[in-house]
């Protein structure tokens, strides 16, 4: 009996201290991965870049030094950093030159020089600790210099990377551009492979058949797990009621979940995989320090710190024969500019009163939850939210936490919702109801709240 029990005693010690030499080369075999991946990246003759900027498009992005190095002689952001993001999407059909082969279809390329499918501006900023994305929309009406008015996905096709980045600061209110990255279709699949796919909620049945491009899109509504091919139909799918503005709001879901899902060591595990497929398909000014450290910026990052914007700006009404274009709102734009990229320092960017009146808001549930989030309509319109209405625009499913989007940037009177109805959480994306100031999606713990003495005869 005390044989088995001294027995246990050791095998207890045996275990654990296996199990701690597993966490202990598990952290080495990390590291290693990374350093090397990184060390091989840093030592390659190959630049990053795939397209020699000549010194007048170089002059377009800002040359002032972005990093500096810690007591490791590792590399670190030194200042807010803006990085244009271009995701470039060119069919065979597109190029001067014709395959010689004929495919007797219009098959997508590894190519730059075409329209961008996507265009982002990325702020990486130390100073306040957060990364902000602006998402401009394709068909966003803007002056090309050089071109005259035009879409403004044709400024990467007309000039390239500094003629995009050229036009989208003037868009901005002269807001300067640090560095770019261009990545086409082909590669975007390649990184989702790599990075072992990507899970998330499809919201609507998406079904569309091109023959001429051999683009087969059937994805069912629901979340499921993607891999690249099904990721880049996700992507690419733009037909439903807003067109491409609801393709925008579909990126920037699928961007949150891609942010929430690699920041984890087993992505830093298929570094090598990822910075090959970078070399192959992304063409970028950014050196590979840079490159560091705008990774390491991003990675001790929680989702509150990251901001996902949309374009102040609404449709037009296009008259037959007309383009239809995003007409941006220049006012909202200079506030967006003000608040989340340092663009002044005046009234914008400063604190100021919410006025509970002037918000719209929308207020999403799920179609049998209609009773609870009508109870939240009622309470913010009794407490002076008098544009507040319940959107027929249906949640797939009840989150856990009420999220109360700042659909156009106003964090302020998103931060003043959550104080005054004392659930959820504060979300600065553009993924609610497009018309909306702010859209709450309610949640489980709306059903159940905290109950304050005003939401007494509220909720019972």
């Amino acid at each position: 009996m005390s044989y088995n029990k001294v027995s246990g005693k050791k095998h207890e010690k045996f275990t654990w201290r296996w199990i701690l030499l597993g966490f202990a080369f598990s952290g080495i075999a990390v590291v290693s991965a990374s350093l090397g991946a990184l060390l091989a990246l840093s030592l390659s003759h190959t630049p990053l870049s795939q397209r020699k900027l000549t010194p007048l498009e170089a002059a377009v992005f800002n040359q002032e030094e972005t990093i500096s190095f810690d007591s490791l002689n590792l590399p670190k952001l030194s200042r807010p950093v803006n990085i244009l993001v271009l995701g470039i999407k060119v069919l065979t059909s597109d190029l001067p030159e014709k395959p010689p082969s004929n495919l007797g279809y219009h098959a997508l390329v590894n190519s730059f020089e075409g329209l961008s499918d996507t265009m982002l501006l990325v702020r990486f900023d130390p100073e306040k600790d957060s990364v902000t994305v602006l998402s401009i929309p394709r068909d966003t009406k803007a002056l090309i210099p050089g071109r005259g008015v035009a879409k403004i996905n044709e400024a990467n096709a007309i000039g390239g990377p500094a003629k995009a980045a050229e036009t989208v600061s003037l868009l901005l209110d002269n807001v300067p551009i640090d560095r770019y990255v261009r990545i086409n279709i082909q590669g975007v699949e390649k990184l989702i492979d790599a990075l072992g796919g990507i899970t998330i909620h499809v919201p609507q049945d998406m079904k569309y058949t091109d023959h001429s491009q051999h683009l087969y899109i059937d994805l069912k509504k629901g979340k499921q797990h993607l891999d690249g091919k099904k990721a880049i139909d996700f992507l690419r799918f733009r037909y439903d009621a807003y067109g491409d503005i609801g393709r925008v709001q579909r990126q920037q879901s699928f961007m949150r979940a891609l942010i929430e899902q690699t920041l984890n060591p087993k992505t830093i595990l298929r570094m090598p995989e990822i910075l090959r497929i970078i070399r192959a398909h992304i063409d970028t000014n950014l050196t590979t320090n840079e490159l560091i450290a705008l990774a390491a910026f991003a990675a001790q990052k929680n989702k509150s710190d990251i901001k996902m914007l949309l374009l102040p700006g609404d449709f037009n009404s296009p008259k037959e024969g007309e383009l239809s274009y995003w007409l941006p709102n220049r006012a909202r734009i200079r506030e967006v500019m003000a608040s989340y990229f340092g663009q002044d320092s005046g009234y914008y960017a400063n604190y100021r009163e919410v006025e509970p009146r002037r918000i719209k808001i929308a207020v999403q549930c799920t179609e049998e939850n209609r009773e609870y989030a009508q109870q939240l309509v009622q309470f913010l319109q009794e407490n002076g939210y008098r544009r507040s209405y319940l959107s027929t625009k249906w949640l797939p499913e009840t989150p856990e936490k009420t999220r109360i989007i700042a659909q156009q940037g106003d964090g302020y009177a998103a931060a003043k919702l959550r104080a005054d109805i004392g659930v959820g959480e504060v979300i600065v994306e553009s993924t609610g109801v497009l018309n909306s100031d702010v859209t709450i999606q309610v949640g489980r713990d709306w059903q159940n709240p905290p109950s304050p003495p005003s939401l007494q005869n509220v909720l019972y």
